[in-house]
């Protein structure tokens, strides 16, 4: 690891990454010098894109329908959380790549958000057969926009800042060792594993208590499919960016694999549990209630 490399190429970008492409080693850190790197950032970035705009029709669904606290499942908001978490602290300790780390910072973000307004539709389907639902509303929305806002404001460079010159950039540079071996572990790198590991148990359990909610109701109605769509996307885009990533030199295949493991299996994991909730949607989405629900959250995020 070159301790004196950081994110925003402050190395020497003509010796650090030879015939790699600036704008991606400038502004993401990482050396991109055929196309099979490009190929990786491109689907990173899609990933990010996919897991922003996924958040936004759960949203809407839940600002239109208000019953948000009894469509989700509070586990599955909880370990989804703990899950990103998890895949925040170990994607710095064990190293991953600049890319992951962003995407990680966002889950946290937006898993927040969502579990606020989940807390806030809690209390207000509570209060609202009481007489100060009005105030209770007016509370929890500024509640919520105050800490939406806190959260946005954090210093971009705030969490690196608080981490050792070594986590600030993936080695791009490495000793030069026997291809195809795998790279020994430092002992930051086995925590940052093991949190990473924790991460993806995280990730295919929070999913179990959504199936569940589902099929208990016998509807998805207040759970917006496509949800579960971009992030089922946004989950394919993200592993298939790490897999075409080009492992450092000196690292063979099977070393680069086996350090990014955890997050494999976290987010190409998840896909066939997503997809059994997504066939939940097709299945209950023949009741005429869901069908209406459906196609009045289709027409609105089309006409936006």
């Amino acid at each position: 690891m070159s301790d004196g490399l950081v994110l925003g190429g402050d190395g020497n970008f003509s010796s650090l990454c030879p015939h790699g492409i600036e704008w991606i080693w400038y502004g993401l850190g990482e050396c991109a010098q055929d196309g099979r790197d490009v190929a990786s950032v491109v689907l990173g970035l899609l990933s990010i894109v996919c897991f922003m705009v996924s958040s936004i029709p759960q949203y809407y669904n839940s600002c239109k329908t208000g019953n948000m606290d009894s469509a989700l499942s509070i586990w599955f908001l909880l370990l989804w959380l703990a899950g990103d978490s998890c895949n925040l602290i170990g994607s710095f300790l064990a190293e991953q790549l600049p890319l992951q780390k962003y995407t990680a910072v966002y889950y946290v973000l937006a898993d927040l958000l969502m579990l606020f307004m989940y807390m806030y539709y809690k209390l207000k389907n509570k209060a609202s057969r009481e007489s100060n639902s009005a105030l209770l509303n007016a509370v929890g929305m500024l509640c919520l926009l105050g800490i939406t806002s806190s959260l946005l404001s954090l210093p971009h460079s705030s969490l690196e800042d608080q981490m050792p010159a070594g986590f600030k950039g993936r080695a791009l540079l490495a000793v030069e060792g026997v291809s195809g071996s795998v790279k020994p572990f430092k002992t930051k790198e086995i925590i940052g594993f093991v949190i990473g590991s924790l991460s993806s148990v995280l990730y295919l359990c929070s999913r179990l208590p959504q199936m569940y909610t589902n099929f208990k109701r016998k509807s998805t109605e207040g759970v917006s499919f496509f949800l579960f769509a971009l992030v089922i996307l946004g989950n394919t885009t993200y592993g298939i960016s790490v897999l075409l990533k080009n492992p450092d030199p000196g690292q063979g295949e099977a070393s680069y694999l086996v350090h990014h493991l955890p997050w494999l299996i976290g987010s190409l994991g998840t896909l066939s549990l997503d997809l059994i909730i997504s066939l939940q949607f097709m299945k209950y989405s023949k009741s005429p209630r869901d069908s209406a629900d459906g196609d009045e959250e289709t027409a609105a995020l089309l006409q936006n």
